[in-house]
């Protein structure tokens, strides 16, 4: 079974390894590839209290929905990450039953101080699985094979074999996993001795308008301007990039697979220039691809709509099924994925 934890790449500045976030995919490609759905998995609680405060990016998705569109299982295929491989495996020896206990995933990118004093912050990432988990079994086999946890406060957080990563049970349908100094960070925030995302407003107003979508992202300005510099990786020969990157406040995406497959994508600005500079530039970006596109990817740029308006930029893609299940193939996409 491929990688569970392979449905996204999540992009962090400095960070060479880690994942590539999917809008990063579609919008270096000059597509905008995602909406609503009635019932998709939400963040719980304890979830939104474990993710650190100085957050960059959010993925949340609903893996339950993931399984129930084969173009969405290929994508996943098409962008997985060998890095996580080691997590499912050290998982599936831990006795979780990942592809039957799970039902929404999430990865939280964010800075933390660096914990050997040396000064500086640093770069982290945590995942948060959902699920109704098998706790008990899992815990007994940890007993059994020895594994001692770290206790920090009423929380065990165990090491997972050789993987170098590290997971705690937040409750019975919560875990978060990822390096040791990650986890501990989530366990302080969701504990009250470190702030946490919900004390970041704005983010968590945000939120509210992507969370009722089977797949959504939130960026803070950081994230959104390192997304940008992926996305607009040819961007340098347009003089007007550097006047207005750091006029980038924010962003959110949010993608379905219901009917074909569906992109919407908004980045707040400080202004309506800031909006349409941007704008121009993406449009920019989508003929170049254009010129030395197949037929095929040409298709696909021409069914993207870029557009701007008081300071927030829009990018919408749709297609169907079958279109984008083509496109995964297509020398434009392979570019930005590998």
């Amino acid at each position: 079974m491929r990688n569970f934890l392979s449905d996204f790449r999540f992009r962090t500045n400095r960070q060479a390894g880690v994942y590539r976030t999917l809008a990063a995919v579609a919008l270096t490609a000059a597509l905008a590839l995602v909406a609503p759905m009635a019932h998709a998995e939400q963040l719980s609680s304890d979830a939104k209290a474990a993710i650190p405060h100085d957050v960059q990016q959010i993925i949340m998705v609903d893996y339950r929905e993931m399984q129930n569109s084969p173009v969405a299982m290929s994508l996943r295929d098409h962008v997985m990450p060998p890095e996580l491989k080691k997590l499912q495996d050290a998982l599936t020896k831990s006795g979780l039953k990942v592809d039957e206990d799970t039902d929404a995933l999430a990865f939280a990118s964010f800075t933390m101080s660096n914990p050997d004093g040396k000064g500086g912050d640093i770069d982290q990432t945590i995942g948060i699985a959902q699920g109704q988990f098998q706790t008990r079994e899992i815990l007994a086999n940890f007993a059994k094979t020895k594994v001692k946890p770290l206790i920090v406060r009423n929380n065990s957080i165990y090491p997972m074999g050789t993987s170098g990563l590290s997971v705690v049970f937040l409750n019975q349908t919560t875990m978060v996993f990822g390096s040791k100094v990650a986890v501990a960070a989530a366990v302080d925030a969701r504990d009250g001795i470190a702030p946490n995302f919900l004390t970041d407003y704005e983010m968590v107003n945000n939120m509210a308008a992507v969370d009722s979508h089977a797949i959504w992202s939130l960026l803070n300005a950081k994230g959104t301007q390192t997304m940008m510099k992926s996305m607009l990786a040819g961007a340098a020969q347009f003089g007007d990039y550097d006047s207005v990157k750091d006029q980038m406040k924010s962003s959110r995406y949010t993608m379905d697979f219901a009917n074909g497959v569906k992109f919407d994508m908004a980045i707040i600005t400080s202004d309506t220039l800031t909006a349409a500079t941007v704008a121009t530039l993406l449009k920019g970006m989508q003929m170049l691809k254009k010129q030395n596109g197949t037929p095929l990817e040409q298709s696909a740029l021409n069914q993207t709509t870029i557009d701007s308006s008081a300071g927030k930029l829009t990018v919408d893609y749709s297609s169907s099924d079958s279109q984008f299940a083509s496109l995964l193939t297509s020398t434009l996409f392979q570019s930005v994925v590998k």
